[in-house]
């Protein structure tokens, strides 16, 4: 249940409108916007006295909420949500680009993958020291070792770094030493982890799981938000279905469907959803004119030798062009890069 107060209602109205909630043994979620302010109902609501809410000075309308996820819900909260990401707000006017190689491999390449990515104007430096990889033989990331290239790479640049947590042993660093904790696909149902990562401070990247609805994307949004942390961002990047010629399914309508539905900024991740380093380009500027809040992409320098998904990544060269063809596509359709 969602109750809408009035632009006008007074600050005695709400708390009458609370203490009514409350009565009916529900805790209240306040949600304070430039227009109205949302009351939104946490926990079994079927006691709450809607008809007595209803009649409350200031109060505008109550609304039943059908949906499971209610934190990440845009009825609770109207406004898009705006995460900081390298003083970019995404969720807001300006599209954010986060970019980097998929691993952490020396110092040479993150240092200059990094350079050249902030020269052609990302906002963040993604870059994996935790891989889960499909093969056990397969390069799994330098661990600790790659964190501390990462931070190398912030100190050089000024970036801040995104990367993969793959276990909740290792929140506690993470929480010291990284910017944007993401959450890769095949952790996004991994409850443990979310509720753990909901007790951090720190900007969490949710990727969609591989077979999830959106949903289930949302829900696990909402193990991150009912633990206390509200700074989620959505990634897209790619589905699995019966196509076999892409690495994934890149569904683009799920960017417009969460934007309805939710609050929470959305990025599109083109490269693991086609897998093809050719394909990132056009997809990523289909993503901006679908109302993408950013993009992250994967660039290496040497991507014929990269330890994973070279065949995915593009040059710092392409990269940078890339991004000239997308500031103008961004103008637009009323935003910037």
């Amino acid at each position: 249940m969602i109750v809408v107060m009035s632009h006008k209602a007074t600050e005695e109205e709400l708390q009458a409108a609370i203490q009514v909630m409350e009565q009916g043994g529900v805790k209240v979620m306040v949600s304070r916007g430039t227009e109205n302010t949302v009351l939104g109902a946490e926990g079994n609501a079927a006691k709450v006295d809607k008809e007595k809410i209803s009649l409350l000075p200031g109060v505008e309308k109550v609304m039943a909420v059908s949906e499971p996820y209610k934190m990440a819900n845009r009825k609770y909260h109207p406004e898009n949500t705006l995460i900081d990401v390298g003083g970019v707000p995404l969720g807001g006017e300006r599209i954010g680009v986060i970019a980097g190689p998929c691993s952490v491999e020396s110092a040479s390449q993150i240092e200059a993958v990094a350079a050249a990515v902030k020269a052609s104007g990302a906002c963040a430096l993604r870059g994996g020291a935790y891989k889960p990889r499909t093969s056990p033989y397969s390069f799994q990331g330098l661990a600790r070792d790659g964190i501390q290239l990462l931070q190398h790479a912030r100190e050089m640049t000024g970036m801040p770094i995104v990367t993969e947590i793959m276990s909740t042993d290792n929140i506690e660093m993470f929480e010291m030493c990284v910017d944007v904790i993401q959450v890769g696909a095949r952790n996004m149902q991994n409850f443990d982890l979310l509720k753990q990562l909901g007790k951090t401070t720190k900007p969490i990247l949710l990727k969609r799981g591989l077979s999830s609805t959106i949903e289930e994307w949302l829900m696990s949004a909402e193990y991150i938000m009912a633990s206390g942390n509200p700074n989620v961002i959505l990634c897209e990047r790619g589905i699995r279905t019966f196509e076999t010629y892409t690495r994934n399914t890149l569904d683009l309508s799920a960017v417009l469907a969460v934007k309805e539905l939710s609050h929470l900024p959305v990025v599109v991740d083109p490269s693991h959803a086609c897998g093809k380093a050719w394909m990132v380009e056009r997809m990523s500027m289909a993503a901006v004119a679908a109302g993408a809040d950013g993009l992250i992409i994967e660039v290496h320098n040497d991507p014929q030798n990269a330890l994973c998904d070279g065949t995915q990544s593009l040059t710092p060269e392409a990269f940078d062009g890339l991004m000239n063809k997308l500031r103008p596509l961004a103008q637009c359709v009323g935003r910037s890069i």
